[in-house]
């Protein structure tokens, strides 16, 4: 709507894509911070609470009656945000908001499934679960591939030239980009805000990177890439601002918690900014707390099959360090600042060229 109101009435301000995103930010913050008490009194009146896995550690038992699926309404949030200050008719912000709609759908099945029958494991089954993010991820990697035509190269951080092209192998990596990515940030959201800090600061780092990849001049300065992605930084600044509203609600003691409708969403989300960006490589480092939640269940699922032994006490790590009798709040602030150093450090390697 406002880039509609810049083209009728030729408003210059509302043009710029950084007005916009700042307006997109506190429209969903807004959003947000209105519809989410609604949301949590409803849940609470309709035992829409969260269910504990048994193997969770004991402390996690009386979180029990924590409503979930917080993340229908950041991501509600972050849509109508999008669509009032986006340029709709832009390839790569229809593709963003296609993989927050999709993703968000197949987490609202599963949290929908486990609240209706009161157990953790009562969702959707492993592998439905995966069959429905690689169709939503494939729908995407081919609207990217063949619709908008978007480059196939792959770039490494450091690296000023692109160093293959991938060809039509590129939907596959893509789909395993986005998919990797939002099932990491899932294993993530086991603490109160311990997800939520980290999307943000990865949020950030991508808005940037795509602002920057999308104009020309500074692309063109930083050795960088140059594609008509600008307007997701939109739609990024947005679900920034959303998250911020939400972490109202989600600090310790969270208030509600975001559910897969949230989590699997933000992380096919990033995974889609990595891959406009050309940054699916370092996503590694803007993630690094999802990379290494992830690394941690890998690990201790293949030592306990190979050598019958456990790396961590419990995995993911942060409940490793739970069961260290670690204070929860001092595992959740101590990931945080990894984050956001990670992301200081990928910003910083944009300029090493």
């Amino acid at each position: 709507m406002l880039f509609w109101l810049h083209e009728l009435f030729h408003i210059n301000i509302l043009g710029y894509i950084t007005i916009r995103a700042g307006v997109a930010f506190f429209l969903a913050l807004f959003f947000t911070l209105f519809l989410l008490p609604k949301f949590i009194k409803w849940a609470q009146k309709t035992s829409s609470v969260q269910p504990i896995n048994e193997w969770a550690p004991e402390r996690h038992q009386e979180k029990a009656k924590t409503p979930t699926m917080g993340g229908i309404v950041f991501i509600g949030a972050t849509i109508v945000a999008s669509l009032l200050t986006v340029k709709i008719h832009n390839m790569y912000a229809i593709g963003a908001l296609f993989t927050l709609l999709f993703f968000a759908l197949i987490g609202f099945q599963d949290d929908f499934a486990k609240i209706k029958k009161n157990a953790n494991l009562a969702g959707l089954k492993a592998r439905t679960k995966l069959l429905l993010q690689i169709i939503s991820a494939a729908l995407i990697a081919l609207l990217l591939c063949f619709i908008a035509e978007f480059n196939t190269d792959l770039y490494i951080p450091f690296v000023k030239s692109p160093i293959m092209d991938m060809g039509v192998f590129a939907v596959l990596f893509w789909i395993l980009v986005m998919i990797s990515t939002s099932n990491a940030v899932n294993l993530t959201d086991g603490l109160d805000g311990l997800a939520t800090v980290p999307s943000i600061a990865a949020l950030a780092s991508f808005s940037i990177i795509i602002y920057i990849t999308g104009h020309a001049k500074i692309s063109e300065y930083l050795l960088m890439p140059n594609f008509e992605v600008g307007e997701v930084a939109i739609i990024s600044s947005a679900l920034m601002g959303a998250l911020t509203a939400f972490l109202w609600h989600n600090c310790h003691p969270a208030e509600v918690f975001m559910g897969d409708s949230g989590s699997l969403t933000i992380g096919a989300f990033l995974g889609y900014l990595a891959i406009i960006s050309k940054s699916e490589i370092l996503l590694l480092l803007i993630g690094s707390i999802f990379v290494i939640e992830t690394l941690s269940v890998i690990l201790q699922v293949g030592s306990y099959k190979i050598r019958k032994k456990r790396v961590f006490l419990m995995a993911p790590i942060h409940h490793h360090f739970e069961m260290k009798n670690w204070a929860e709040n001092k595992i959740i602030v101590r990931f945080w600042i990894i984050a956001i150093l990670s992301n200081i450090l990928a910003l910083i390697s944009l300029k090493i060229r």
